[in-house]
């Protein structure tokens, strides 16, 4: 969940000023692509910050910078994907629990930008637009170790779109392929995101019926096979434990312990993860205060 902050200003008028005076496409393009390496040290800069509100104030602004970018130079791949993961974050962070609604929208767009990544090899796009589970997992197949990035936002994204939708039933028709796309980001690399498939299979298992791959009993393994791979440092997944494994098994104990170990541990645990791991820390509290809400006196 990176997101871009320093530099802002000029960053975010370049692109719109460029295209105002008529200038070429191409070259349009090739300026932007040009700047991926300085994107990845904003990023960096950015997820290192400690300041929850700066970062959060900040962050329309710059989804409408990558918008624009995007605009500019639509194959972009470090650009879809990346925007995928900030769209995906600032709805979860900051959106979901005031307004679902709109936490929908901004889900289903990073969807749209992470698929964008991966229709870019044929054999997926063909088959993700034909109604045949065969015929799109083999084009998983061909999916390789370089699209394990919108490869993973894609099935985050479409999962928390699902979220916000419960009422929907025919949402339920998106799981079989979501579960296919989780085995095959398990294939590819599941160490990736600090082994974030693997919490996000957790709170599939969880949050699915049997009949659409749910699997209560596999939950707990999957979280804590992410709480290895990330050390404990990721504080994403122990929310996500609490959140979805301990209320889904009516643990009270579980979820109280895991949100208050999520509060005692340091801001910059995993340093180049702060800003993620303060915003976390926010939500636990948050969630911890509810939790008589969540689990009714008998």
């Amino acid at each position: 969940m990176a997101f871009f902050l320093r530099r802002s200003f000029m960053l975010f008028w370049l692109i719109p000023m460029l295209l105002a005076a008529g200038c070429a496409t191409t070259r349009t393009r090739l300026m932007v692509d040009s700047m991926n390496p300085l994107m990845m040290k904003m990023r960096d800069a950015t997820n290192r910050n400690a300041d929850l509100k700066l970062v959060q104030d900040a962050m329309p602004a710059f989804l409408v910078q990558l918008d624009g970018f995007i605009a500019a130079s639509p194959d972009n791949r470090f650009l879809l994907a990346s925007a995928a993961e900030a769209y995906m974050g600032y709805a979860f962070l900051f959106v979901e629990e005031t307004d679902r609604k709109r936490a929908g929208k901004l889900y289903s767009k990073a969807r749209e930008y992470a698929l964008r990544c991966l229709k870019q090899n044929r054999s997926f796009a063909k088959a993700f637009d034909q109604d045949d589970p065969e015929v799109f997992k083999r084009s998983l197949q061909t999916l390789k170790r370089k699209d394990i990035a919108p490869l993973y936002f894609t099935i985050a994204a479409w999962l928390q779109w699902i979220n916000t939708n419960t009422e929907d039933t025919r949402v339920l028709n998106d799981l079989p392929r979501i579960e296919a796309m989780i085995d095959r980001a398990l294939e590819l690399d599941d160490t990736f995101y600090y082994g974030g498939i693997h919490a996000v299979l957790g709170a599939f298992y969880v949050a699915s019926p049997e009949m659409f791959g749910g699997r209560p009993d596999q939950a707990d393994f999957q979280f804590k096979e992410a709480f290895d791979i990330s050390q404990s440092k990721y504080l994403m997944w122990q929310y996500l434990y609490a959140r979805y494994y301990a209320f889904a098994v009516n643990d009270r104990d579980l979820f109280v312990t895991t949100l208050e170990n999520i509060l005692s541990t340091p801001d910059d645990i995993l340093p180049k993860e702060t800003f993620i791991n303060v915003a976390v820390k926010k939500k636990a509290e948050n969630l911890l205060s509810h939790a008589d809400d969540f689990f009714l006196a008998e």
